[in-house]
This record gives structure tokens, C-alpha cells and sequence, in this order.
């Protein structure tokens, strides 16, 4: 690679690192986790960044990959967990997250995968519809409904989790 490229590759991350990691972060609940996807996803960019790098939109280009790659990550979580649960109980975890963390991270995993992109570029990117339309090559109309189904969902899921909590912290 020319100089140059490194100097267009480095700014590109310097500007896009933070907003990949936060989507991938609402995507899945966990930071960590998000920082390596998003990381694999930078490295595959900077591999192809001759290419990449003329892109129109780049950063669509690196939370595609991103994406795929949670996706497979969490199929091999999936079986991982089926494995363990084959074996035996499971080790206690110690610490704990915050119950709002909790409830809005388990609210965002029980969104289908759609709206739960939807939500994560639009509240968390400022994405607009149109820009989450040409970013995923899904019609505006259907980011739109995404939107609304997911609000109307994470409403109601939230509701039920406040509810549990007035339940129990009134006995």
C-alpha cells in the first residue's frame, strides 16, 4: 500500500471506530465483544482498503462485514451453549450488569435481527431512514416499519420488565 492509503485508512478509522463499536455493542450487549468484531471488521477493511476505500460509504461496508461476523459468532455461541448445557451446570458468573442494562440488552436481543439493526443505526448512529435504506440495501418503507415494530416492541418489553420489578419490589 502507498502511504497515502495508510494516511486515508488511518483517518477512515479514526472517524468510524467509535460508531462501529456502539452499534455492534447495541447488536449484541457486550462490549468486548463488540470491540473485536468491530476490530476483525477494521482489519478485513484495511486487507481490501484499495477497494474498500473507494467506496462511497466505507463505514456501510465495515458494519456489513461486522455484522456478518456476529452473526456467525453467535451461531457458535449457540452451539457452544447447547454443548454445556449437555454436560452439566454451567459456572456461576460473579458481578452482575445493572438491572436497566439487563432489561434493555435483553429487550434488544429478543427484537428480530431487522428491527434490532434498524434501531441500533437510527437511535444510535443518527442514521436517517434513507441513509439506513442505502446502507443496507433495504427498502425506506421497511426501515420504517422495522422502526415503528421495534419501538412498539422494546416499549412493551420494557413495560413488562418495570412491571416485574413494581412486583416484586412491592411484596
Amino acid at each position: 500500500m502507498a502511504g497515502g492509503d495508510t494516511v486515508d485508512f488511518d483517518a477512515f478509522y479514526v472517524a468510524a471506530v467509535r460508531r462501529v463499536v456502539l452499534y455492534l455493542y447495541a447488536a449484541c450487549g457486550d462490549r468486548a465483544e463488540a470491540q473485536d468484531i468491530a476490530q476483525e471488521a477494521f482489519a478485513r477493511a484495511w486487507q481490501h482498503w484499495a477497494k474498500v476505500g473507494g467506496y462511497d460509504d466505507p463505514e456501510a461496508w465495515v458494519r456489513t462485514v461486522a455484522w456478518r461476523l456476529m452473526a456467525n459468532r453467535w451461531r457458535g455461541v449457540r452451539r457452544w451453549v447447547a454443548a454445556r448445557t449437555r454436560m452439566g451446570p454451567s459456572v456461576e458468573v460473579i458481578g452482575s450488569p445493572s438491572p436497566d442494562r439487563v432489561a434493555i440488552v435483553d429487550a434488544l436481543q429478543r427484537l428480530p435481527k431487522g428491527q434490532r439493526q434498524a434501531i441500533a443505526l437510527h437511535y444510535l448512529l443518527d442514521m436517517s431512514v434513507n441513509d439506513i435504506a442505502a446502507s443496507t440495501g433495504i427498502p425506506a418503507g421497511t426501515v420504517k416499519a422495522q422502526l415503528s415494530r421495534a419501538r412498539t416492541a422494546l416499549a412493551r418489553l420494557l413495560d413488562e420488565h418495570d412491571q416485574e420489578i413494581s412486583d416484586v419490589t412491592s411484596r
